[in-house]
C-alpha cells in the first residue's frame, strides 16, 4: 500500500491548461474515484500519476518520494487501461507475466504470481487460452491480472468498464469490490459512470474544466454537495433546478413557491431532487406542472412536468405502481430539508441555517 500527495499540479499543452493547481491526498488502501464530464481532466491526471504524461508545475509523491522526474516503470505504480492492450500471440499466463519476464525475473517467480492473481481473479482455467477465446469480461480479468502480478504499491484504473455491455458492467462492478477487500491496495478509478463511483468510492474527485469542485465520501457528495455543479453531476437522475425569487417568508419558483422563515442572501436558484418530490399538497415547497410523459421501469415510475418559467421539465420519481394520465395537471411538493440553496455564482447556501437564524 502507499499514500499519494499531489501539489499544486497544472498540465499545459501549449497555451491550454488541461489541470489547473491540483491538490489532493490519497491514503494508504484507499479506493478513489475521479468522476467528470468528457474532457475534464481525469485521465490526463491520472496519465501524470502514472509518470505517462510530464508534470507542468507541481509535485506528486508517492510516500513521501516526489516522482515527477521517477520513469513510469520505477514508480511502483501499474495502470489497467479501457482497451485491455493484451498481446494476442499469448497465452493468458504468457500476457500476465510478460512485464515480470522483461524486469528478469526468475520463471518460477513469475509462474508463482501469476498463479496467486489468476485464483485472486477466479482465471486459473483461462491461463492457456489465447485473448481470441476470451469474452470482455474475461480480457478485463487478464488485464487486471497483469497489473497484479507487478505487486504495485498503487493501481490505476481507466474507465475499465466502458466497453462491456450493461450486464457485465454489473457484474464486474462487484468483482472491483470484491478485489478492492482481497487486496488492500491503494486504487484510483477513472469513470464518467456515476454509479460505478456511488458504489465503488470510498473518496469520489469531482472534476469540472480541469478543477477539483469537491472531495468526499459518496454519501457526503449526494447529501453535501459544495455547488451547483456537483449537485447536478452526482445523482441519477439528475437534480432538478428552479429559479428562485426571493421574498420574505417565502421564496417564489416556477410553478409554485417554497416556505422558508427567512430565506438566505444571495439565494438564487432551488435544487430538489427527483426521489425528493411526491405528488399531494402536503410540503414546504410546491410546484404545478402538467404531465408530458411517464416511463414506467417496474420498481420506479418517472414522471416529467413541464412547469410554466422552469427552464427544463421538472423530473418527478414515483413508486412504479403510480399511474397519471398524460396532459393532466400534477402537484408536486417537497419539504425544505430536501432542498438546496445556490447563488447566482452556483456556490451552495444554507437554507437550514436562514430557518435558525428566523428561530
Amino acid at each position: 500500500m502507499a499514500d499519494l500527495q499531489i501539489n499544486g499540479l497544472w498540465k499545459r499543452y501549449g497555451t491550454v491548461e488541461v489541470l489547473k493547481d491540483i491538490d489532493l491526498s490519497i491514503g494508504h488502501g484507499e479506493f478513489v474515484v475521479f468522476v467528470g464530464p468528457s474532457g475534464c481532466g481525469k485521465s490526463t491526471l491520472l496519465r501524470m500519476i502514472c509518470g505517462l504524461d510530464e508534470v507542468s508545475d507541481g509535485q506528486i509523491a508517492v510516500d513521501g518520494e516526489i516522482v515527477n522526474d521517477v520513469p513510469s516503470s520505477k514508480r511502483g505504480i501499474a495502470m489497467v487501461f479501457q482497451s485491455y492492450a493484451l498481446y494476442p500471440h499469448m497465452t493468458v499466463a504468457q500476457n500476465m507475466g510478460y512485464a515480470l519476464k522483461l524486469a528478469g525475473e526468475p520463471k518460477d517467480e513469475i509462474a508463482r504470481r501469476v498463479q496467486e492473481a489468476a485464483a485472486v481473479l477466479q482465471i486459473e482455467p483461462l491461463l492457456d487460452r489465447k485473448p481470441r477465446q476470451l469474452s470482455g469480461g474475461q480480457r478485463q480479468r487478464v488485464a487486471i491480472g497483469r497489473a497484479i502480478v507487478r505487486e504495485p504499491k498503487v493501481f490505476l484504473f481507466d474507465e475499465p468498464l466502458s466497453n462491456l455491455d450493461a450486464a457485465l458492467r454489473v457484474d464486474m462492478r462487484m468483482e472491483f469490490a470484491r478485489l478492492k477487500e482481497r487486496l488492500g491496495t491503494t486504487m484510483i478509478y477513472v469513470t464518467h459512470d456515476q454509479v460505478e463511483a456511488m458504489t465503488l468510492a470510498d473518496k469520489i474527485v469531482v472534476l469540472n474544466a480541469g478543477r477539483i469542485e469537491q472531495v468526499g465520501s459518496p454519501i457526503e457528495l449526494y447529501q453535501r454537495p459544495a455547488n451547483r455543479f456537483v449537485a447536478g453531476f452526482i445523482g441519477s437522475p439528475k437534480m432538478n433546478f428552479l429559479k428562485a425569487d426571493t421574498q420574505a417568508g417565502s421564496v417564489t419558483l416556477p410553478g409554485g413557491r417554497l416556505s422558508v422563515a427567512h430565506p438566505p442572501a444571495g439565494l438564487a436558484e432551488i435544487g430538489v431532487r427527483p426521489e425528493h418530490l411526491r405528488i399531494g399538497t402536503d410540503g414546504d415547497g410546491r410546484i404545478e406542472g402538467v404531465l408530458e410523459a411517464t416511463e414506467h421501469l417496474g420498481s420506479d415510475t418517472f414522471a416529467i412536468l413541464a412547469v410554466e418559467g422552469a427552464d427544463r421539465p421538472l423530473m418527478v420519481r414515483l413508486p412504479g405502481e403510480q399511474r397519471l394520465d398524460r396532459l393532466s395537471r400534477v402537484s408536486v411538493t417537497f419539504d425544505l430539508a430536501d432542498a438546496y440553496g445556490f447563488d447566482s455564482d452556483g456556490q451552495a447556501v444554507d437554507l437550514a441555517q436562514g430557518q435558525a437564524n428566523a428561530a
